[in-house]
C-alpha cells in the first residue's frame, strides 16, 4: 500500500502543535521540579539563588524536619480523614440523589421542581456569614464535620452522574423490574456496577476539592491541632519563620540547617504528592466518565 505524503502545511502545523504542547507541559512540570530541587538543597545555596532545577548542596534536612515535627504529620492525618469521610459522603448522597432525578416525569412526580431547586443552589447561596451562623448553631464548629457537611452534595457532580444514568439502556432496568427487583436492588445490582467510570471521575473531583480546601478550616476551626493540611500550609506560608522559632529544643538544631524557602518547599511538595499519586490510577476513567455524563437536552 502506497504511503501518502504529508504536505508542507501539515508538517508545519504538526511542528507548531507539538511545540506548543511541549511548552504547556513544561510550564506545568517545571515549577514542581524547581520546588523539589529547592527542598533538597542546602540553606546557603537557596539563599544565594543558585538552585534552578537540580539540587545544590544536597540535604534531606527539610524533609527530616517535616516528618519529625508533629504539626505536618498531624495535619496530613487530619486531611486524610477529612478527604476520606467527605468523599464517601459526597458519593453516597450524589448517587442517592442522581438516581431518582434520572427518571422522567411519569416515574417521579415533581421532578422538574426538584431539579430547579438543585440548580438554584448552584447559582445562589446565602453567603459566608449565614453559612457560618448555621454551622455554629448546629454545633459543628471546631469539628471535622464543619468542613464536610456544608458541601455534602456537590450539585454539579450530581448532574454528571444523573446524565450518565439517563444514558444507560432502559432495557436493563426494565428487565430487572420484570424479574421483581425493587428500586434499591435495581440501583445496587444494575446501575452502580455501570457507574464506575463516572464515579471515579466525580470521586477524584471530590478528593481534590477536599484536599485543597483551606478556607473552611480557617473559618470553622480555632484549634490549630485540628487543621487539615491545606489550612496548615496556608498558615505555613504566612508564618513559617515564627513556627520555626517556636520549635522545641529537639528541633532547633535541625531547624538551623534549613531556611524558610527550603522548609516551605519540602512541605508543599509533600502536600501535593498524595493527589499526584492517586491521579494516574483514575485518569483512565476521565474521558469516558465525562463524555458519558455530559449534559443532554
Amino acid at each position: 500500500m502506497k504511503k501518502q505524503k504529508t504536505s508542507v502545511s501539515r508538517k508545519i502545523f504538526l511542528a507548531c502543535n507539538y511545540t506548543l504542547l511541549v511548552l504547556v507541559c513544561l510550564s506545568c512540570v517545571l515549577p514542581f521540579v524547581h520546588l523539589f530541587a529547592i527542598s533538597l538543597s542546602g540553606r546557603p545555596a537557596v539563599a544565594a539563588g543558585k538552585v534552578t532545577f537540580w539540587p545544590v548542596e544536597f540535604t534531606l534536612s527539610s524533609y527530616e524536619y517535616a516528618f519529625k515535627k508533629g504539626d505536618f504529620m498531624r495535619a496530613l492525618g487530619n486531611s486524610l480523614v477529612r478527604t476520606f469521610l467527605g468523599t464517601m459522603i459526597n458519593l453516597i448522597l450524589m448517587v442517592l440523589t442522581a438516581y431518582p432525578l434520572s427518571k422522567d416525569k411519569s416515574r417521579l412526580m415533581g421532578r422538574n421542581i426538584y431539579m430547579a431547586f438543585f440548580v438554584f443552589t448552584m447559582l445562589f447561596s446565602g453567603g459566608m456569614i449565614p453559612t457560618y451562623l448555621v454551622v455554629s448553631k448546629a454545633g459543628l464548629k471546631d469539628t471535622i464535620w464543619s468542613m464536610i457537611l456544608p458541601g455534602a452534595l456537590p450539585v454539579y457532580n450530581m448532574i454528571i452522574l444523573m446524565n450518565f444514568i439517563r444514558g444507560l439502556p432502559e432495557e436493563l432496568q426494565e428487565a430487572a423490574r420484570i424479574d421483581g427487583a425493587s428500586e434499591f436492588q435495581l440501583l445496587y445490582k444494575v446501575v452502580l456496577p455501570l457507574l464506575k467510570p463516572s464515579l471515579a471521575t466525580v470521586g477524584l473531583f471530590c478528593i481534590v476539592g477536599h484536599w485543597n480546601d483551606w478556607f473552611s478550616g480557617i473559618i470553622y476551626l480555632n484549634d490549630r491541632a485540628m487543621y487539615p493540611l491545606a489550612t496548615y500550609m496556608q498558615s505555613l506560608l504566612r508564618s513559617f519563620e515564627s513556627l520555626m522559632r517556636q520549635a522545641g529544643a529537639d528541633y532547633r538544631q535541625l531547624a538551623s540547617q534549613i531556611n524558610v524557602r527550603t522548609g516551605r518547599a519540602a512541605q508543599l511538595f509533600l502536600g501535593a504528592l498524595p493527589v499526584m499519586v492517586v491521579y494516574p490510577f483514575l485518569q483512565k476513567y476521565f474521558t469516558s466518565g465525562l463524555t458519558l455524563g455530559s449534559v443532554k437536552g
